[in-house]
C-alpha cells in the first residue's frame, strides 16, 4: 500500500497528526562546512510542504543555530499548519557548563533561544536531545511541564536515552499528572537495529511514537560505499564530508556492506533506488511513526519521498530482515524460546501483543 505525506499518523498517545516522513532540517545552513545554503534549503522546505508534509525536525545547535533561523523564516507564512520539533541539551556557549545539559536552567534558556531563532511564540514538540546522566528525572519532567503550562511548548519528547530511564520518566509523569512523553527519537535503520531489544518495545508499551533518525545509516544504505572503503575504515582524518565522518565512526564494515548489498538487490528487483528501499523498510516497521529524512539537495529529497510509493513483498521484507537481524540477547532470546513458551503458555500458538 502506497502512502503520501498527507496520510497523517498520530504521534504516540497524543492527538497530534504528523506526516509519515519528517523533514530533517539539520542540513539547513552551511556553517559546518556542508549542508544546503539558504536558497537550496528553501527549495527543500517548499518541496516537502507543498506535497502535504507538516513535520519538520531541528535542534537548537544544528549548524550553529542557522537551522532554526532558516526554518523559522521559511515557516512564518504557514506556521500554524506545521509541527515544528526542536531539541535542547547540547552546548550553546563554549566555556559555560550551564549552557548544556538537561537541567532546568539549560532547559529554560534553550527554549527561549529556540523561540527567538524560530521566530515563533511556541514550539510544537520539544525533545531532550542527549541523556546527560546527571540531572534528576523529576527536575526534567517538572521543567518540561512548567513550559507546557506556560504555552511555550505543546508536547514533550526524548532522544538518545536508555529505555529504563524513559519508562521511569513516563511512569513518574503519569503518577504526578505532568505532561507525558509522546515521542522517542532513536537511530534506527537496517544496519542499526539494536533498538528492537528494549527501546522500541518500551515505546510501544508506554505510548511513545518512534521517530528514527539516520534511516539511511549515514548514506551507507544508499550503496555509495564499497569494499575499497574498508581499508580506510577508522580513518580519523576529517575533510568535512559525510564520508570522512562515517569512516571515522567505523560505519563502513563488511557486515554493513553486506546489508547494503541486499538492499541494492531488492532495489534492482523493484525498479527503485536503494535509498527508497531502505526508507520503505523503516517506514513500515512496527512502532515507527515517522523516519526523519535529511536530504541536502532537492534531487535527494525527491528520491527519499519516493519511498512512500514502495510496496515491498513479503519475500523481500524477509530477506532484508534476515540480512540485517541483530541478536536480541538476554532475556529476550530466552523468553522467546520454544521451551519457555511451552512451560509458560502450555502451547506455542499464543501470539505476544508486542511481536
Amino acid at each position: 500500500m502506497t502512502l503520501a505525506l498527507d496520510n497523517y499518523r498520530l504521534l504516540g498517545r497524543s492527538g497530534l497528526r504528523v506526516s509519515p516522513l519528517a523533514l530533517g532540517a539539520a542540513t539547513f545552513g552551511t556553517d559546518w562546512g556542508w549542508g544546503a545554503g539558504r536558497d537550496e534549503a528553501r527549495t527543500l522546505f517548499d518541496l516537502y510542504t507543498e506535497r502535504g508534509g507538516n513535520f519538520v525536525d531541528t535542534a537548537n545547535t544544528y549548524t550553529d543555530g542557522s537551522s532554526e533561523r532558516l526554518l523559522g523564516a521559511f515557516a512564518r507564512d504557514r506556521r500554524e499548519s506545521l509541527v515544528l520539533a526542536t531539541k535542547y541539551t547540547t552546548l550553546r556557549r563554549p566555556g559555560d557548563p550551564n549552557s548544556a545539559g538537561s537541567h532546568r536552567k539549560s532547559l529554560f534558556a534553550s527554549v527561549e533561544a529556540s523561540l527567538r531563532q524560530l521566530g515563533t511564540d511556541y514550539i510544537d514538540l520539544l525533545y531532550l536531545h542527549v541523556w546527560d546522566d546527571t540531572t534528576p528525572v523529576e527536575e526534567i519532567l517538572r521543567g518540561m511541564d512548567d513550559l507546557v503550562r506556560q504555552g511555550k511548548i505543546l508536547y514533550v519528547a526524548i532522544c538518545n536515552a536508555p529505555a529504563w530511564q524513559v519508562s521511569r520518566m513516563q511512569t513518574i509523569a503519569d503518577l504526578r499528572g505532568w505532561s507525558p512523553l509522546v515521542a522517542l527519537q532513536i537511530e534506527y535503520n537496517l544496519i542499526e537495529r539494536t533498538g528492537e531489544r528494549d527501546l522500541i518495545p518500551m515505546a510501544r508499551e508506554m505510548g511513545l511514537g518512534v521517530i528514527p533518525y539516520s534511516p539511511l545509516a549515514g548514506g551507507v544504505l544508499t550503496g555509495k560505499y564499497g569494499r575499497a572503503d574498508l581499508s580506510a575504515a577508522g580513518d580519523t582524518s576529517d575533510d568535512g564530508t559525510r564520508r570522512s565522518f562515517n569512516l571515522a565512526l567505523g560505519a563502513v564494515t563488511e557486515r554493513n556492506l553486506a546489508v547494503a548489498d541486499v538492499v541494492k538487490e531488492v532495489a534492482t528487483e523493484s525498479g527503485r533506488t536503494p535509498a527508497q528501499v531502505a526508507l520503505a523498510w523503516t517506514l513500515r516497521s512496527p512502532g515507527v511513526t515517522a523516519p526523519i529524512i535529511g536530504a541536502r539537495t532537492p534531487a535527494q529529497l525527491r528520491d527519499n519521498l519516493g519511498a512512500l510509493d514502495v510496496d515491498l513483498t513479503a519475500s523481500q521484507l524477509a530477506r532484508l530482515d534476515e540480512a540485517s537481524a541483530v541478536p536480541l540477547g538476554f532475556p529476550h532470546d530466552l523468553l522467546t524460546s520454544d521451551h519457555i513458551r511451552r512451560v509458560t503458555t502450555g502451547d506455542l500458538t499464543i501470539e505476544s501483543r508486542r511481536r
